[in-house]
């Protein structure tokens, strides 16, 4: 997920960091799609997993990952995934914690592939020991580690071609979507709630680029100028009310009960042109915190949401 809460903000910053030394050990550049789906086409390799058979028994410990597998062809594959997997509707769900990886509880599953976002409690090392086979898809810093992700994914799993029209229909849909964004001389500006406490994302994170396609203008950059904050800054009521951004995309609905009338009674906000024009956006929590295919209904709900504002 991108950001949320504090608690969720620190845990990201440390996905962050395992993920960056894990994805050198066992990612590598997307591979040329190759193959069809059968098991002849392996032994596959991707950076430094290897398997020899086409994996018939994969647990997945992280929602976007699953969203993914399913995707790509591969749900028929998937025996188990984690608490938080609850896209699609039928994704075996489990009690398995993607935030409190256990090898033992994993283990129990029989797995021949398991799938992570980040490497806590170093469960890589300890499901490696155990003979289990591990990949991990950390969280996306751009649109080009979403599509790697899923070619990888459909690599590992036997669903190469599946996986690559997958992105290509991503791209093809993001590409429609853009070019229906109004031409206008001066940008929307926009704030991404996260949290009720006011934690938000600048451009340079995945969920601002996507901002960015829908040609907004982001009013938390400021905040994190000097990236100290990783692109997640905490902003004050002064700061956004001074700001005055003319929308407010709520990514707290389900988790904070944060709502467009909740965002209205806040004390001094009723001046922000978002409030003052009933500019205010409740998202899809789970959509808007993950980097898998349906980054595409997150644009989509971006552009829709800001195409009636005059284009001056």
């Amino acid at each position: 997920m991108f950001r949320r809460t504090p608690r969720v903000f620190a845990a990201t910053l440390a996905v962050a960091a395992l993920a960056l030394g894990a994805c050198a050990e066992k990612t590598t550049e997307t591979p040329a799609p190759s193959g069809s789906p059968t098991a002849a086409a392996f032994p596959v390799t991707v950076g430094g997993l290897t398997l020899e058979q086409r994996p018939e028994k994969i647990v997945s410990l992280s929602a976007t990952a699953t969203e993914m597998l399913f995707a790509v062809g591969a749900g028929p594959q998937v025996t188990a995934v984690d608490d938080q997997s609850n896209f699609p509707a039928d994704a075996p769900k489990t009690d398995l914690s993607g935030y409190q990886p256990n090898a033992e509880a994993i283990a129990a599953k029989d797995p021949d592939l398991v799938v992570l976002s980040d490497d806590r409690n170093k469960i890589v090392d300890q499901l490696t020991a155990l003979r289990i086979p591990v990949y991990l898809t950390p969280a996306a810093q751009t649109l080009d580690d979403s599509y790697r992700q899923l070619t990888e994914l459909g690599t590992l799993t036997g669903n190469t071609d599946a996986a690559a029209d997958v992105v290509q229909r991503m791209k093809d849909d993001i590409t429609k979507i853009v070019a229906e964004v109004p031409q206008r001389a001066t940008a929307p500006t926009y704030f991404h709630e996260l949290g009720p406490e006011l934690y938000t994302a600048t451009s340079k994170t995945f969920i601002g680029s996507v901002y960015t396609l829908a040609g907004l203008e982001n009013i938390a950059d400021a905040a994190d100028a000097d990236g100290k904050s990783a692109g997640y800054p905490q902003l004050s009521q002064e700061v956004i009310v001074k700001a005055n951004p003319d929308f407010v995309f709520l990514s707290d609905v389900t988790c904070c009960q944060q709502s467009a009338e909740t965002v209205k009674a806040r004390s001094g906000w009723s001046s922000i042109n978002a409030v003052r024009n009933d500019q205010i956006v409740e998202l899809d929590d789970d959509i808007a915190s993950r980097w898998g295919p349906r980054v595409v209904d997150l644009l989509r709900t971006i552009v829709d949401a800001t195409a009636e504002l005059p284009a001056s």
